[in-house]
């Protein structure tokens, strides 16, 4: 075709192009495929040269060959806008790694487990192997920790009050005792002869049936006003808890306990400090009082249940021998009570309470081989 023809048509082009301008909107027509779950729009191919590329009803300005390759978009449907959404919200965080979750940015991160009846800094026990005195160094290394619970426990209650008695009856061989060992002499919270013929007297009572004189007897010998006995503190708070002779007075009893450990607590902490690392003359006190507080957060008595402040003296009263601690917290390991399940822990520590003559029925997995300490790390 000549030149001349050609800018003929060119001219024509232009001119038809002028008039389709200046007439009215026509309507636009949109294709769509359907199925019963999808809606995909059918638009026309993109041409080099156009001076601006189609908009869509969706807004999408992807090229055709672009969407070839990317899933057909789902209905507006509100089960497909939550899938869409978290299919978004995923591929946003595989492409910028820095992007911090919600409860990071707002400093709601799930904490460790605490308890106030326990310290942030308690102490780890270093075995043997690392430097300590073989197993005397392990267990003053327990007995340590035993002191600081005891101190901490402390800070959370306040001192038991004096023991007002209903009836001095039976007690008149009792107004005057003095279990420091005579007239005059300095008042002690450790166990002395004097002492241990009173409480001993206190307990045939007990197991008499005179329960109401017992608990008196015992409440004497716990005044923290008067005698201030380690013991007479643990077994009068005892009292106080089951209602022995008494009325139970749950609150009154965490608080006898409490002090039974603290002032066992203070004999021990003089002893370790003197080099003595099987501890000292109050020690026996102090096991048996950091047992009774884990049964008190464990099931509540006196204070608020405390899953991990019940494991911490299970497990410190188990290491210092008491077999019934070893029995408790092994179940702890066993149930996550207070810690994660570890049934190795478990299966060691009933192996100690066995070993140490209590022996607990249908336990016979844990001397199965794989459970065997040389298998694995010893959990303290």
């Amino acid at each position: 075709m000549p030149f001349k023809d050609l800018l003929k048509k060119k001219d024509k082009a232009e001119a038809h192009t002028s008039v389709e301008e200046d007439r009215p909107d026509t309507p636009k027509f949109t294709f769509m495929r359907t199925d019963t779950t999808t809606q995909e729009i059918i638009t026309p191919p993109d041409f080099y040269g156009d001076d601006k590329a189609p908009s869509y009803l969706d807004g999408n300005t992807d090229s055709r060959t672009g969407k070839l390759f990317k899933a057909r978009p789902r209905s507006t449907s509100v089960a497909s806008t939550g899938s869409a959404s978290s299919r978004t919200s995923q591929r946003s965080k595989q492409d910028s790694p820095k992007t911090k979750r919600l409860s990071q940015r707002l400093h709601l991160r799930r904490s460790e487990i605490s308890s106030a009846s326990v310290p942030d800094d308690l102490p780890e026990i270093q075995g043997p192997d690392e430097g300590q005195d073989g197993g005397a160094g392990v267990e003053s290394q327990w007995e340590k920790r035993a002191t600081i619970l005891a101190r901490k426990n402390e800070e959370t209650q306040s001192r038991p009050t004096t023991p007002v008695p209903r009836s001095p009856a039976g007690l008149e061989s009792f107004q005057y005792m003095n279990i420091s060992g005579g007239p005059g002499k300095e008042k002690g919270v450790a166990l002395t002869k004097y002492a241990d013929d009173d409480i001993q007297e206190a307990i045939r009572l007990h197991e008499a049936g005179e329960l109401e004189t017992s608990t008196q007897m015992f409440g004497r010998l716990a005044d923290p006003n008067g005698e201030n006995n380690a013991l007479s503190q643990v077994l009068y708070g005892l009292a106080l808890r089951h209602g022995w002779g008494c009325e139970p007075n749950l609150g009154e009893a965490v608080k006898y306990l409490s002090a039974a450990a603290s002032n066992a607590a203070s004999i021990e902490d003089l002893a370790l400090r003197a080099g003595l690392k099987k501890g000292g003359a109050a020690k026996g006190e102090l096991v048996l009082a950091i047992f009774e507080l884990a049964n008190c957060f464990r099931h509540g008595w006196g204070v608020q249940v405390d899953k991990f402040a019940a494991k911490q003296y299970y497990e410190t009263a188990a290491n210092l021998g008491d077999t019934d601690a070893m029995n408790e917290v092994a179940w702890c390991y066993l149930e996550g009570f207070g810690c994660k399940k570890d049934k190795f822990a478990a299966a060691k520590y009933y192996r100690l309470a066995e070993e140490g003559g209590s022996k607990t029925l249908g336990n016979s997995w844990i001397w199965k081989d794989k459970y065997n300490p040389s298998n694995g790390p010893a959990k303290k």
